[in-house]
């Protein structure tokens, strides 16, 4: 089945955006400037940037014909309503709200604009006018956005949503580690998409933190006190670990940390790096700073990146295998 997705960015993400769509709706997707097109069925909570999808029902080369086409369909429940779904080509309002009035009639059942049991969406994408079943996103990110503690550097939860993703885009049997993970904003969002993911840091009150903020949510303590730069190596220091840390993972998550006064100095840099090297086959750093060369020595290849920004501070965000 065809899926239509539509998605909303500020521009400063734009390029965030593409990089997670492309990364969860598959290399085949056909990406718009506002919308996209897939034959993934994405479960749009997980985006922060997914508004909508449309999941294809009829196609016809023609409103009239759609129109006839809808007539077949039986809808689930008595109630419905039908949304247009604008694309990148822009719809005056009054055509939209036409074009949703015109199919709605040919509709079996009633119509229903504030509460209906079944929601539909029409959309012309090209020559093609498009029906099918419609469903809507949750910005559960916005909850997560009241955590009892913060670092005034952490992630965001929106950016940390879209990274999550783009370092898991198949949660199935995924084993995931944030070997840096502060206070927990990356731990929070993965795990509200049931993600199996294991964090650490090296600092106490951030491991304090970060628990805490699991907490709050109801979400268990996945939290251990630990130096990433340890960790796969013989007589690695773990303590207070609540999960196993040991073996390979499937995934990892690394947002460099940084300060505004000092910097960290280049050595460390590399053995964090040679650390998300042996800890994981597939990795997304997050870093202010250029570090391509840090990560070829650390013996990883850079697959994709993008470059995520808020006003004047910049962020690169680097997938590497």
């Amino acid at each position: 089945m065809e899926h239509i997705y539509i998605y909303a960015c500020h521009e400063d993400e734009q390029a965030l955006c593409q990089l997670e769509l492309r990364t969860l709706l598959g290399a085949e997707a056909v990406i718009g400037v506002r919308y996209a097109v897939s034959a993934r069925s994405v479960e749009l909570s997980r985006s922060p940037f997914l508004k909508l999808r449309l999941d294809v029902l009829f196609e016809t080369g023609s409103l009239p014909e759609l129109a006839s086409q809808v007539e077949t369909l039986t809808v689930r429940g008595s109630t419905f309503k039908v949304a247009f779904a604008e694309t990148d080509v822009a719809v005056e309002y009054d055509r939209r709200k036409d074009v949703e009035r015109e199919i709605g009639r040919h509709l079996r059942g009633k119509a229903e604009m504030r509460r209906p049991e079944q929601w539909f969406a029409v959309t012309k994408l090209g020559s093609r006018w498009l029906f099918g079943d419609c469903s809507f996103g949750e910005a559960v990110w916005l909850r997560h956005q009241q955590k009892p503690q913060n670092y005034s550097t952490a992630l965001n939860t929106r950016l940390a949503r879209a990274v999550v993703n783009i370092a898991v885009p198949d949660i199935a049997g995924t084993r995931v580690i944030d070997p840096c993970c502060g206070m927990g904003t990356v731990l929070v969002e993965a795990m509200s998409m049931g993600i199996d993911i294991a964090g650490c840091d090296m600092n106490p009150l951030a491991v304090r933190g970060a628990r805490v903020n699991l907490a709050h949510f109801g979400m268990p303590n996945v939290v251990s006190l630990a130096d990433m730069r340890t960790l796969g190596l013989i007589g690695e220091q773990v303590t207070e670990s609540p999960v196993i840390l040991q073996g390979r993972f499937d995934a990892l998550i690394l947002d460099m940390p940084y300060n505004l006064c000092s910097k960290l100095p280049v050595d460390e840099q590399l053995q964090m790096l040679q650390a998300a090297r042996r800890l994981a086959e597939r990795a997304v750093i997050v870093t202010t700073e250029q570090i391509d060369p840090l990560l070829a020595q650390a013996g990883f290849r850079i697959a994709e990146r993008c470059v995520a920004n808020k006003g004047n501070f910049s962020r690169q965000i680097i997938v590497c295998v």
